[in-house]
């Protein structure tokens, strides 16, 4: 049961992964770093804030608390990341720190305690945690991207006006399993 569960998060952690490189296909370089206003993130901002808690959630997460001392949580909404390329680094940092966390679980450790800030959580509850709080953000992400692309933006999953077409060919399948994510990615 705990493996089977651990799997599906590492394929929803590994589908909201897609959706937010896929948005950053379709921008401009200078589209990363726009803001609405002075309150608001850009996906500079939002990638950064994403780097900064992935490493500290989950860099050696079965010993040590997921608020690492050395976080700096308040500097991660500062316009930090100048670059695409040094935003597109931080990214992946950040998403190579939770897989290799998610691969040192086994079934021997799934119960061990991890703490975030000092508060207990299962693994499972750590998990959905996270997948809730990188879910919210990666769709601000393709929010602003889906706003700074107006007309020029190309559907993530199922375009608008497809999904009979879309559940026509799911249901031609059968009673089947697998992901969700399957016919998306």
């Amino acid at each position: 049961m705990e493996l089977e569960y651990l799997n599906s998060v590492k394929k929803q952690f590994t589908y909201y992964k897609a959706l937010g490189e896929k948005t950053f296909v379709q921008l401009e370089d200078n589209d990363f770093f726009w803001q609405y206003n002075a309150q608001s993130n850009s996906i500079a901002i939002i990638v950064n804030h994403l780097w900064g808690n992935m490493t500290s959630r989950w860099t050696d997460f079965l010993i040590s608390d997921g608020e690492k001392e050395w976080r700096e949580r308040d500097l991660e909404f500062d316009d930090i990341i100048k670059t695409k390329a040094e935003l597109l680094e931080k990214w992946q940092i950040g998403w190579d720190c939770l897989f290799e966390a998610l691969a040192s679980v086994k079934q021997e450790n799934f119960n061990t305690e991890i703490l975030i800030r000092n508060q207990s959580h299962s693994i499972s509850e750590a998990l959905n945690r996270q997948l809730a709080h990188y879910a919210y953000h990666i769709g601000q992400i393709v929010y602003l991207g889906r706003m700074l692309k107006s007309d020029s933006w190309q559907s993530l999953s199922i375009p608008k006006g497809d999904s009979k077409l879309f559940n026509k060919e799911k249901f031609s399948k059968g009673k089947h399993g697998g992901h969700f994510t399957d016919d998306i990615l």
